[in-house]
């Protein structure tokens, strides 16, 4: 019965992708100058902004690799993801070929250039999608050769991963990292002649050793330089929505080197369904023993939860973990995600709405789950 209830479950998905979401965001979501939007209002309008950050070029563009290979309107999909593209391959990456941070949404260029791992991540990660995709997209993968270059070059840290900023900022995190995963994934599938899965074997590594070395083998966030344990808060405080997504990543890590799943995986999802919720959702941050410390809960997290639960279904077909997806769906259905194909980005521990408009960063995170839905159901 869960089977099947996630079969429907994933038609929804596409439904709500093919005529509302897509629409929405190609219609209202596109400014003036070739970039995409940062933000639209809670009543689905166009929001002018004065900045846009490059995570949100690359982010939407993703968007619209997926609209494409899904077959949503051809020729506008190709179109917006030409924008996207060379958004990605010029006005977004410094002399230095890194990614900066922020552009100017009138197309004057950067208002903060500082190099950020984060950035660069997903702009390999939007390269690499839109390299599987878009016919004669080569600009797309020697782009993406011509960044991995400049990032081996300006952001290797001696101690292993890369620096997230120049200058470079002695304190680490897991999370540019973690996409920096995802994107050598992503570019493996587009060109697996490469030596992609290398570089994401590296970054398994430091999961390894450093992500997973505190209390309770938990993910953390936060290091000290050296990859060294943090002090204070950032000792204690895990983010379940990270759990998830490191699941989904670690399934996907032993997809592409047909080796077994990491030991560490069911021990990170088990955790976080342990901090899930009556109803299934996922909050922002816990303690390594699993009490609150913020209660709110935002899309992203919710997300993320329905990528691990899939995961684990793909993985062992039990449909324990298919009810877990479906719960985690109808979650996001019920109560982030609007008819007209817009989100509610967060909500307090009350479940008052926190948000103050509608975030197009937010979108990548719902989209990839619902391909994630439609790919394993085949929907």
């Amino acid at each position: 019965m869960s089977k099947s209830a996630l079969k429907r479950r994933a038609r929804e998905a596409r439904h709500w992708l093919m005529d509302a979401c897509f629409p929405l965001w190609s219609e209202r979501g596109v400014g003036d100058h070739g970039l995409f939007r940062e933000t639209l209002t809670l009543d689905h309008q166009s929001a002018d902004q004065d900045i846009t950050r490059v995570r949100v070029q690359a982010r939407q563009t993703y968007i619209f690799a997926e609209a494409l290979r899904l077959g949503w309107k051809p020729d506008t999909g190709a179109d917006l993801l030409a924008m996207g593209l060379s958004t990605l391959t010029g006005p977004a990456l410094r002399p230095d070929g890194l990614a900066g941070r922020v552009l100017g949404s009138d197309g004057s260029g950067f208002t903060d250039d500082t190099a950020d791992l984060y950035d660069t991540a997903f702009v390999l990660f939007a390269l690499a999608e839109t390299a599987s995709v878009l016919e004669g997209a080569e600009e797309a993968l020697a782009g993406a050769r011509r960044i991995l270059t400049a990032a081996d070059a300006k952001l290797r840290a001696p101690d292993g991963g890369y620096f997230e900023t120049l200058p470079a900022d002695q304190k680490r995190h897991q999370n540019p990292h973690m996409h920096l995963l995802e994107a050598c994934l992503a570019l493996h599938r587009a060109d697996p002649d490469g030596d992609h899965l290398s570089r994401a074997g590296e970054i398994v590594s430091l999961f390894d050793r450093f992500f997973t070395a505190g209390p309770g083998d938990l993910l953390g966030e936060h290091f000290a330089p050296g990859w060294t344990q943090p002090a204070g808060r950032d000792a204690d405080i895990v983010e379940p929505g990270h759990q998830f997504e490191w699941v989904w990543l670690l399934h996907a890590y032993a997809r592409a080197t047909e080796m077994p799943v990491h030991a560490r995986a069911e021990k990170l999802y088990a955790f976080a369904c342990s901090t899930l919720d009556d109803e299934g959702r996922a909050l922002q941050e816990v303690t390594r023993e699993g009490a609150v410390a913020d209660g709110s809960r935002r899309t992203w997290p919710q997300t993320e939860a329905l990528k691990a639960h899939l995961a684990m279904f793909e993985a062992t077909s039990d449909e324990a973990f298919a009810a877990a997806a479906c719960r985690s769906f109808d979650v996001l259905m019920d109560e982030y995600l609007t008819p007209e194909g817009g989100w509610i980005d967060q909500y307090d521990s009350t479940g008052k709405p926190m948000a103050h408009n509608m975030p197009a960063s937010t979108g990548y995170h719902v989209v990839l789950a619902m391909a994630e839905l439609m790919r394993i159901m085949d929907a």
